[in-house]
């Protein structure tokens, strides 16, 4: 008998049988509801979500009180102070009395105008080291004329400041004040800010020059702008152009087109002769821009020496040397004023819009009068 030929089903029935009994057994083995915990098992929690925190930002100014003799007040305390920014009272959040710990950057002008000067410049370094620095400062030297250097980074050693001071050079006869402004700002502007947890330190930018700039890349007024971006004080100590030509040998170069004090060409149309009008001319910054800014945010009369607006514009205090007054005894008024400062922290609330905001520190007592920085700039949202 011949066995008849077994006949396979085709390949894609046997595969639907299978694709069925599969999703059969799956059914079954799938509840239909949620899956109970087992007993003694802990519950997978949902992964925690991080969150949103907005940055609050600190303003941190320096405060000095002077009595009706230009003494200085050290016996108030914060309950004392009264502050506002934009016009709205704030509430102060950190008060101490001697200041935080500095940060300290020496700008001292080495141009070859100031060789009359030099064996009084080399000798403050001994009054930076003991009156300007105190216990807990760190200090930087910058030098400047036709280039600007860094003759010593930030340093706690007081010995090594006084032995780069005392050792300075002068070299060629430009001064780029600006550039060096600007590389002190940007210096500082790494140092420790003020937290919620921490005062932070000081940021001062110590300027022992000429008010004359030659040659600077850096304007003006950006270098203000950065300095109020940066919380920096700014001091400054003037060296007299005047004086310093008058005690100097007389030499072959000319720093500028015409005789110090004096204007070699008519001021542009409708702006009046004078060092704004000059220093545009030449391309040394846009002071006119610095100076009505100052006029409309800083109290009193300034005119255009850029370190009178520089030390007005962040709350510290230029001091000349022109008349009895000399480059040690002037160092000394301002480390013993840095030293004996208030030292007021707030958190801005009530006023938050981008741009410039003017603080006005107020103090209980009669004839006594403050001076702090006048405000600060708040930088606009990154889009």
């Amino acid at each position: 008998m011949i066995p008849r030929p077994r006949i396979r089903p085709p390949y894609w029935l046997v595969c639907l049988a299978s694709t069925a009994a599969l999703a059969g057994r799956l059914t079954a083995q799938s509840p239909s509801g949620p899956i109970a915990p087992q007993p003694g098992t802990a519950i997978q929690q949902a992964p925690p979500q991080p969150k949103i925190g907005v940055r609050v930002a600190l303003v941190n100014t320096a405060v000095t009180v002077r009595d009706s003799k230009g003494q200085m007040v050290h016996t108030l305390d914060a309950k004392n102070f009264r502050v506002t920014d934009n016009g709205v009272a704030q509430e102060i959040s950190h008060f101490d009395m001697g200041g935080d710990p500095l940060s300290l950057v020496i700008l001292v002008e080495t141009s070859s105008r100031i060789d009359p000067f030099l064996p009084q410049v080399r000798r403050s370094g001994v009054v930076f080291a003991q009156t300007v620095m105190g216990p807990d400062a760190e200090t930087a030297v910058i030098g400047f004329n036709d280039s600007v250097d860094k003759l010593q980074e930030f340093t706690h050693n007081a010995d090594l400041i006084e032995s780069t001071i005392n050792h300075l050079k002068t070299g060629t006869s430009g001064s780029k004040l600006y550039d060096a402004m600007a590389l002190g700002v940007e210096m500082l502007s790494g140092r420790p800010q003020p937290s919620a947890d921490q005062p932070g330190r000081r940021r001062v930018l110590f300027v022992m020059s000429e008010a004359t700039d030659i040659g600077s890349a850096s304007r003006f007024g950006e270098v203000l702008r950065q300095a109020q971006l940066s919380n920096v004080t700014i001091y400054s100590v003037g060296l007299s152009t005047t004086r310093a030509e008058l005690q100097a040998t007389p030499r072959d170069t000319t720093p500028h087109p015409t005789p110090p004090g004096t204007f070699g060409a008519p001021p542009f149309p409708g702006t009046p002769q004078g060092l704004e009008s000059d220093s545009a001319r030449y391309g040394s910054g846009d002071l006119a821009h610095a100076i009505a800014w100052v006029v409309q945010n800083v109290a009193g009369s300034i005119k255009g020496n850029p370190l009178e607006l520089a030390t007005a514009g962040t709350g510290g205090v230029h001091l000349p040397t022109f008349k009895n007054r000399s480059i040690e005894n002037a160092i000394d008024e301002i480390g013993g004023e840095l030293h004996a400062q208030y030292s007021i922290t707030y958190v801005p609330t009530g006023t938050n819009e981008a741009g410039y905001h003017e603080i006005k520190v107020l103090v209980e007592g009669k004839n006594l009068k403050v001076r702090a920085r006048p405000g600060y700039y708040v930088a606009p949202p990154a889009s």
